[in-house]
């Protein structure tokens, strides 16, 4: 889920917080009378370290924050929001400080509020009771200084469902994840090795406190996650048995009304699955609002399949004659073959260019193994490597994910990348060994790391975050009316040399400025790169038939 626009997900939820129509949701909050209401004090050990009974936070040095929480719902909820406290302030603030940012306009966003008052009426009715009672108690520890939005349990309610608000509202399938999974004769032991990138975008910020979360919930199955503090949801996972879910998402038509967030079904296949017909099972109960691909993965099945949901339809697409399966982000199974919206996502995305990527990649390496899946995740080139520019879409490392993850279920060994993006070590847990003995303050097994992308120390990398703060000068410039010196407009173009993108925003402000050869020049030489999708190659080409008409005249 390339998440570029991600951050208006958050607009609109905080825009549907601020609506009156929030108030009828109030009756809902879970009655918790039955739970014991009291916890232990958090422990502080250190800045990167704390406990609360048999419950731990620490930061390793990698960078990553380990939790590991224990109990009921409501226990989990109020254990979780003490020892994550400050990381969860951090991240509501991430969040919710962008509105103003993205949306100036009060009159804007007052029809925003009004319409999305509308949309989200419902989602609450689509939460099981197990997590909003987690959610309710989670939302004890919400920063005070945002009550004046929304109460905090709704408020944090409602942010479980940003991402599929967003996705939803704005049709945004302009997303970038690729998920991988090998076994049998594709894997150098046989056993099952499952690869994802999670390249979700919500600003340098937001993926920096990330945190690897290990739960033993009173009922279910113990589980990690890779998450961020206020989320109890799951976007990449595994449970004790071996079962794995990461999420893809998909194309299809805009609903009326907000139903299940995807990252609550993930979590619930999550902790009451062992198998992919469970899996599967669970799924079809729930109703969601967006359209996903369900990545599982399944030791005892020993094999992965996909789960392809969307408000109208559902489907499974399994492999039959191969020991591998590819997903990026179009649907395969025979539910969507005649698809519209998902037959065009094919042709006019990246996605199909992504998954004939990996399928190389994975066709060029006869044995996968836990390193070989860290390369292959990290790759930045195009087919048949081809230099396509750092940060294309069409890149399975597209240098803007939240996380990659690499899972050997059958051993219940998964490795996590630490910063920057996916290129820093990926940090090793064995899960049969944590949940033995969770209360070491160092989760991890760090004698199975993999080592740090060495792309990460050379000078292509370091241009490559120059090209960034150029771009977002550029596309300011461009909104703003501003004035760029033909000194940057070089070096944005020098930075990132195989990147059509910079070319393009050169163009654009050129442009605006009315310097319509100069504009020419730059997209015409944006159409000789790589360009990201077919609207996009539309645009350039539309640019150029106007600066040719108008250069005639």
């Amino acid at each position: 889920m390339s998440f570029r626009i991600f951050n208006l997900g958050w607009l609109f939820l905080f825009l549907e917080l601020t609506s009156c129509g929030i108030s009828k949701s109030l009756h809902d909050i879970p009655d918790v009378s039955s739970y014991n209401s009291g916890i232990p004090e958090r422990i502080k050990i250190s800045d990167s370290a704390y406990t609360l009974g048999p419950n731990n936070l620490s930061k390793n040095k990698q960078g990553l924050w380990e939790l590991y929480v224990e109990g009921n719902p409501f226990e989990r909820g109020l254990i979780t929001g003490s020892l994550t406290e400050e990381l969860f302030h951090f991240q509501e603030h991430a969040f919710l400080s962008k509105v103003d940012e993205l949306v100036p306009s009060k009159s804007k966003q007052a029809i925003l509020r009004r319409f999305l008052a509308w949309f989200n009426r419902k989602l609450y009715l689509n939460v099981p009771v197990e997590y909003k009672t987690e959610i309710y108690g989670l939302s004890k520890y919400a920063s005070p200084k945002y009550n004046h939005i929304a109460d905090p349990y709704l408020r944090i309610l409602y942010l479980h469902g940003a991402h599929d608000i967003g996705h939803a509202l704005q049709d945004l399938a302009l997303v970038g994840c690729t998920s991988f999974a090998a076994w049998g004769d594709k894997t150098e032991d046989s056993s099952l090795i499952i690869g994802r990138n999670l390249d979700f975008y919500a600003g340098d910020e937001f993926a920096k406190e990330k945190i690897i979360s290990f739960v033993n919930p009173t009922e279910g199955y113990k589980f990690m996650s890779v998450t961020w503090a206020g989320m109890i949801g799951v976007v990449s996972g595994m449970n004790e048995h071996g079962l794995t879910v990461s999420i893809n998402a998909g194309k299809s038509k805009i609903p009326l009304i907000a139903k299940t967030p995807i990252s609550i079904l993930n979590r619930e296949i999550l902790q009451y699955a062992t198998t992919i017909d469970e899996a599967i099972a669970i799924a079809k109960k729930r109703q969601v609002f967006v359209s996903e691909s369900i990545f599982i993965g399944s030791a005892k099945d020993k094999k992965a399949a996909i789960i392809e949901v969307s408000p109208t339809n559902f489907g499974v697409y399994k492999v039959s004659n191969e020991n591998q399966l590819i997903c990026s982000n179009h649907f395969q199974s025979d539910a969507y073959a005649e698809d519209k919206k998902n037959r065009k996502h094919i042709v006019e995305s990246h996605s199909q260019y992504r998954y004939q990527r990996m399928e190389e990649l994975l066709n060029q390496q006869p044995k996968i193994t836990p390193q070989i899946a860290v390369d292959i995740l990290r790759n930045k080139d195009g087919l048949n490597n081809k230099s396509i520019g750092y940060g294309n879409q069409k890149a399975l490392n597209q240098l803007l994910a939240h996380h990659a993850i690499v899972f050997k279920p059958e051993q219940r060994l998964v490795w996590v990348s630490s910063n920057p993006y996916q290129l820093g070590e990926f940090v090793a847990y064995d899960l049969n060994a944590i949940f033995k003995n969770p209360n070491k303050l160092s989760l991890a097994n760090t004698a199975l790391n993999i080592e740090k992308d060495p792309f990460q120390f050379t000078q292509a990398y370091r241009n490559y975050q120059t090209y960034r703060t150029l771009r977002t000068q550029a596309l300011s410039a461009i909104k703003n009316n501003g004035t760029l010196t033909t000194e940057v407009l070089s070096e944005l173009k020098n930075k990132n040399p195989e990147y059509w993108e910079a070319y393009y925003l050169v163009g654009k402000y050129y442009y605006e400025k009315g310097y319509f050869t100069a504009s020419l020049n730059a997209f015409k030489k944006a159409k000789t790169k790589e360009i990201t999708t077919v609207p996009d190659q539309q645009d350039v080409d539309k640019y150029i038939k106007k600066l040719k008409r108008k250069l005639a005249l």
